[in-house]
């Protein structure tokens, strides 16, 4: 068995980034029908302009 005193604690293993719980609403990436046909335009216009055209 491993020696103990080389392992890390339980409190040390729980508070780690990666062993929390996400916050409801904080990684959200919902965005309206609006901003979706902005950024559309946005990129046919590009498209147009460099020569992209399919």
């Amino acid at each position: 068995m491993a020696n103990p005193k080389n392992r890390p604690s339980k409190a040390d293993v729980q508070s780690t980034d990666l062993n929390k719980l996400p916050v409801p609403g904080e990684n959200d990436t919902e965005f309206s029908a609006e901003e979706a046909a902005e950024a559309f335009e946005q990129n046919e216009a590009a498209g147009r302009t460099t020569g992209n055209e399919e």
